[in-house]
């Protein structure tokens, strides 16, 4: 099983940005991909990005492509988030992911989590 951690969260302005990390122990990095997920107050935890094995490879979610950026470092250990032009609709609690597989699994299948970290935009 992957520990994850992650960090970074806050409080932001409409239009900010915020950098989310997520530091990866207990296995070797390298052999996963790596995804974040977002879930805001009274709904379903959602796929946000996903990034694979080298880093190589990424894919996001419609509502973030093309302001969000999901890289990874091997060595670290760590996969970031950076997001920018944020907006009130991305206030959620944010979460990374790791699994075997990529493009990764559906999120109720995926089993190594981290605890999250909230990210509030206000307007």
């Amino acid at each position: 099983q992957v520990q994850l951690v992650e960090s970074g969260g806050g409080l932001v302005q409409a239009g900010g940005s915020l950098r989310l990390s997520c530091a990866a122990s207990g296995r070797t990095f390298s052999n996963y991909a790596m995804g974040w997920f977002r879930q805001a107050p009274g709904k379903e935890r959602e796929f946000v990005a996903g990034i694979s094995y080298s880093g190589g490879r990424t894919y996001y979610a419609d509502s973030v492509k093309g302001r969000f950026t999901i890289s990874r470092d091997n060595v670290r250990n760590t996969v970031y988030l950076q997001m920018s032009s944020l907006k009130p609709e991305d206030t959620a609690v944010y979460y990374c992911a790791a699994d075997k597989n990529f493009p990764l699994r559906l999120e109720r299948l995926l089993r190594d989590w981290g605890q999250g970290t909230q990210v509030t935009v206000s307007s």
